[in-house]
C-alpha cells in the first residue's frame, strides 16, 4: 500500500495500484457529487415527465452502439496487448498497434453511426416499449438519439488514448474525464435550455465528451511520445489478434449494461417511471461509481501484468484482495445508504420533482443499495479473466446471466411495478458476480480459499451495527421539512455511521482502518 506521500499526481509518472485507485476513488467522488448537481438541476427543470423519459431513454441506441462495435471491449483488450509490448520494451509496435486498432475501428464506428441515424426511429419503436409512435415521448427521443450518436466516435478515440496511458500507469487525465462530462451537461442546461429546452442537455453533453474523453486524453498520451499514423488495415496481424480477443467482448452481453436496457424496456411503459427509476439508478451509481468501476479500472494493468510474468499465485492473492477490500468497503457504504435513503432523496425534492417522487425514488434506491458490494466486485473478477486474456468465458456468463434473468425481471414488475425491476435486478447481479468467482475458482486463476473471511465478517458485523446506530439516530430526532433540515439529518446519521464503524472495525482487529487512511 502506499502512503498519501506516494501518491503521484505527475501526468507523466506511473502509479501504484494504490495510488491509482485512490487517485480514481477521489476522481469518481468530485464526479459523483457534480453528477448529484446535475440530477438535481435536471429534475428541478423538467421532473419525471416526457421530456427527461425522452432525455434518458435517447442514450440507449448509442451506448448499444459502442457496446457493441466498440466502448470498453476496445479499451480493455488493447491494455491487455499494448502491456504486452511495454513489458518486452517495444514502444514502437505499440505504437503501430495502437494506430492500426484505432484507425479500423473508427472506420467501422463511422459507418455504425450513419446506419444507426438512419433507423433511430425504428429502434426507438422497438426496444422503447412504452413510447408511442408519433407521440411526444417518441419524437423527442429520436432527435435526441441522433444528436448523442456521433458523441460515441469522440468518445471511442479517447478510450483508445486512456489503454495507451493506461499501460503507462499514468490515470490522471482519465480522472478529470467524467468531471467534465457532467460540468458539459450542467452548463449545457443552465445556458441553453431556455433555447433548446430538453435538447440543451444534450449538446452538453457532446461538448463535454470532446473536450474531455477525446481531446485531454489525447493531449495526455502526445505528452508521453505517442506517435499515432492513421492506418486502416483489417488484415493487419496485430488487428486480428486483437479482434479475435475483443470478440467475446464485442457480441457478448455484461448483465451491467444489459440491466440499464431492461429497465428501461419495462419502465418505459408508464409516464414518468423511466425518470423515476433512472434517478435511483444513477444515486446508485454515485457511491459505486467511487468504490466499483474505479478501482476495477487502476486493477486491471495490475493484473495483465502480474499474468504476464506468470506470477500466478500472486496474481490469485491480488485479485482476492481486492475483492475482498471492495466487498468490506461496499458493505458498510451500504449500510449508510440504506440507513439515510429518505432523507437523501428529499433533497432533490425541488422544483418539478415533487415530495411523492422523492419518496418513491427513495425506496428504489434502498433496494439498489442493498448490493452494492456485489456490484462492486463483479468488475473486479471480470477484470481478472481479461488480464489473463480470457474474455470468452466472462462474455458467455454474461450472456447465459442475461438470458436467464429477463423471465425474471417480466415476472416482478407484473407483480410488483418499480419495486420488481428494483429486486429483480439485485437478484441477477448476485447470479453473475457468483458465477465469475467460481469460474475464475474452477480454472484455477483465483482462488476462493485466498478471499480474506475473518476481514469480510468484521465489515459485516460493523455494518450491521453502523446501520441500527444511523438509522436509530435520524428517527429519534425530530422530523424535518427543510432541505436544510434533510442536511442536518445526514450530517447526524453519517458521524452516527462512521464513528460506529470505526469503533467496531477497531474493536474486532479489522486492518480495513489502516489501509483506508494509507491510501487517504
Amino acid at each position: 500500500m502506499t502512503s498519501p506521500q506516494q501518491v503521484s499526481v505527475s501526468p507523466k509518472k506511473g502509479h501504484t495500484a494504490g495510488s491509482a485507485a485512490a487517485l480514481l476513488m477521489a476522481s469518481a467522488l468530485c464526479s459523483g457529487l457534480l453528477g448529484l448537481v446535475r440530477i438535481a438541476y435536471i429534475n428541478d427543470l423538467w421532473g419525471p415527465g416526457v421530456e427527461q423519459d425522452a432525455y434518458r431513454a435517447a442514450f440507449q441506441l448509442p451506448e448499444m452502439l459502442a457496446y457493441f462495435l466498440a466502448g470498453s471491449a476496445a479499451s480493455i483488450s488493447l491494455v491487455t496487448l499494448l502491456n504486452r509490448y511495454r513489458e518486452k520494451g517495444d514502444e514502437k509496435g505499440g505504437h503501430e498497434a495502437l494506430s492500426v486498432i484505432l484507425s479500423s475501428m473508427m472506420a467501422v464506428l463511422i459507418a455504425g453511426v450513419l446506419l444507426a441515424e438512419i433507423f433511430a426511429p425504428l429502434y426507438v419503436r422497438i426496444f422503447i416499449k412504452g413510447f408511442v409512435v408519433g407521440s411526444p415521448r417518441f419524437v423527442m427521443c429520436v432527435t435526441l438519439t441522433r444528436i448523442l450518436l456521433p458523441v460515441q466516435l469522440f468518445f471511442f478515440f479517447g478510450s483508445m488514448m486512456s489503454a495507451h496511458l493506461q499501460v503507462r500507469k499514468i490515470f490522471i487525465y482519465q480522472a478529470f474525464v467524467p468531471l467534465i462530462y457532467n460540468a458539459g451537461i450542467i452548463l449545457g442546461a443552465l445556458l441553453l435550455h431556455t433555447r433548446l429546452h430538453i435538447y440543451s442537455l444534450a449538446v452538453g453533453a457532446v461538448a463535454g465528451v470532446v473536450l474531455g474523453a477525446t481531446l485531454l486524453n489525447t493531449l495526455g498520451a502526445l505528452r508521453t511520445g505517442l506517435r499515432f499514423r492513421p492506418q486502416i488495415n483489417f488484415r493487419h496481424p496485430i488487428f486480428n489478434e486483437w479482434l479475435l480477443l475483443s470478440l467475446p467482448l464485442l457480441l457478448g452481453v455484461s448483465l451491467v449494461k444489459a440491466d440499464e436496457w431492461i429497465l428501461t424496456y419495462f419502465a418505459s411503459a408508464g409516464v414518468g417511471n423511466l425518470t423515476i427509476i433512472k434517478t435511483a439508478k444513477d444515486l446508485f451509481n454515485a457511491p459505486f461509481n467511487i468504490i466499483g468501476p474505479a478501482a476495477g479500472a487502476a486493477s486491471l494493468p495490475f493484473f495483465a501484468s502480474l499474468f504476464q510474468q506468470e506470477r500466478l499465485e500472486d496474481f490469485s492473492r491480488s485479485v482476492s484482495r481486492s475483492v475482498s477490500r471492495l466487498f468490506a468497503v461496499g458493505m458498510l457504504v451500504s449500510a449508510c445508504m440504506i440507513a439515510l435513503a429518505p432523507w437523501l432523496m428529499d433533497l432533490f425534492r425541488r422544483g418539478a420533482f415533487h415530495r411523492s417522487d422523492a419518496k418513491e425514488t427513495s425506496f428504489l434506491f434502498s433496494i439498489f443499495a442493498i448490493t452494492l458490494a456485489i456490484w462492486a466486485v463483479q468488475g473486479i473478477y471480470a477484470r481478472a479473466f481479461y488480464a489473463a486474456a480470457n474474455t470468452l468465458t466472462p462474455a458467455l456468463t454474461g450472456i447465459l446471466a442475461t438470458v436467464v434473468s429477463i423471465p425474471l425481471y417480466w415476472l416482478l414488475f407484473k407483480l410488483h411495478g418499480l419495486t420488481g425491476l428494483a429486486i429483480a435486478s439485485d437478484l441477477a447481479m448476485l447470479v453473475q458476480t457468483a458465477a465469475l468467482a467460481i469460474l475464475l475458482h474452477g480454472k484455477r486463476l483465483v482462488s476462493l480459499s485466498h478471499l480474506e473471511y475473518p476481514e469480510l465478517a468484521r465489515a459485516l458485523i460493523a455494518a450491521i451495527v453502523s446501520f441500527i446506530a444511523a438509522y436509530a439516530l435520524v428517527h429519534k430526532l425530530p422530523s424535518v421539512t427543510t432541505h436544510f433540515g434533510d442536511l442536518l439529518m445526514l450530517s447526524a446519521g453519517s458521524a452516527a455511521w462512521l464513528v460506529t464503524a470505526a469503533i467496531v472495525l477497531v474493536a474486532t482487529g479489522s486492518k480495513l482502518p489502516r489501509q483506508i487512511l494509507r491510501r487517504g
